[in-house]
């Protein structure tokens, strides 16, 4: 019997790619959205209405959720905590909620934010110490508790996944959906700054694991397999995963990167290292490499494709 998969978000970078990981393997998989909507492959849905999760919920009867719809950028949460405190818990909480009464599996998405980052603390494994720099960390981490304590509250043992991922690229209709596909548009636009005016600057401070979004999908697919197998029904699974590439760069040296492929000069960009920290502005983490051992000890595949030759 074909199973089915509904993706949140999947009108955005990840949610996109993960609902054609669920297809390809061939799932019933639909995802839902709140304004690039295409029915029947992508239906509307506003996480932020508990009804509106349960209606759903109970027409499409999935067999696994994958939570990718959020605030994901953390400027945006830093300017509105209350609203991200909304889409990244609230409906979170509500999705777990919804899930758990229909004995269905969740995974959520969270993010590497929920760690300080700090020099010399990375790698992290999935048990180490959370303590996120800014308020999209705090938030998203504040989701992850919020649906591990409605799986714990109703005693649904294997039922809830969360999996932390990094800063993530891939096929997008927006550079802007990416920081990591934004840094090629960049580098476009730097080609018509013309003499005397301020070059662009780019981060070369801040290490990056930039992670495609198929790879993601497809470490989705297999954990909700894993999961869902009947042979599961017993085991003592981990509640927090985690899933990197190991292509550690800067910023800049993404740029360098992109620069090398496009045959583009970068004489009008110029690498940036930050002499201190921002006074009111979004602290972002030096090294969140995240440790994948949890997820190999499960068999799942944590392979990647390599960066350059993605691009």
């Amino acid at each position: 019997m074909t199973q089915t998969a509904l993706i949140t978000g999947a009108s955005g970078l990840l949610g996109r790619q993960v609902q054609r990981q669920f297809l390809l393997d061939g799932w019933k998989s639909i995802g839902t959205g709140l304004n690039r909507i295409s029915p029947p492959d992508v239906i509307k849905l506003n996480i932020l209405n508990p009804q509106e999760i349960e209606r759903v919920f109970d027409e499409v009867k999935p067999n696994v959720i994958v939570h990718c719809a959020a605030n994901r950028f953390p400027d945006s949460c830093t300017a509105d905590p209350e609203a991200a405190r909304k889409i990244n818990v609230e409906s979170s909480r509500a999705l777990a909620e919804a899930a758990v009464a229909r004995g269905a599996f969740l995974i959520y998405i969270s993010t590497d934010y929920v760690f300080s980052g700090r020099p010399g603390e990375a790698p992290y494994k999935s048990s180490s110490k959370p303590s996120p720099p800014n308020v999209y960390g705090q938030t998203k981490l504040e989701g992850e508790q919020a649906v591990l304590d409605v799986a714990s509250s109703k005693g649904a043992k294997n039922k809830v996944v969360v999996l932390r991922v990094p800063v993530l690229y891939g096929s997008c209709h927006e550079p802007q959906e990416s920081a990591v596909n934004v840094l090629m548009a960049q580098l476009w636009s730097a080609q018509q700054i013309q003499d005397g005016q301020p070059k662009t600057q780019v981060d070369h401070y801040a290490l990056r694991f930039p992670t495609n979004t198929q790879d993601v999908g497809r470490v989705c697919r297999d954990i909700a397999k894993l999961y869902l197998d009947p042979a599961s029904v017993d085991r003592d699974l981990p509640e927090v995963l985690q899933f990197s590439s190991e292509d550690q760069m800067t910023k800049w040296e993404i740029c360098q990167t992109f620069a090398d492929i496009m045959g583009l000069p970068l004489d009008n960009m110029i690498p940036l290292k930050p002499t201190e920290e921002p006074k009111d502005g979004t602290v972002r983490p030096y090294d969140c490499h995240l440790d994948t051992s949890a997820l190999q000890e499960l068999g799942v595949d944590v392979g990647t494709v390599d960066f350059k030759t993605w691009w």
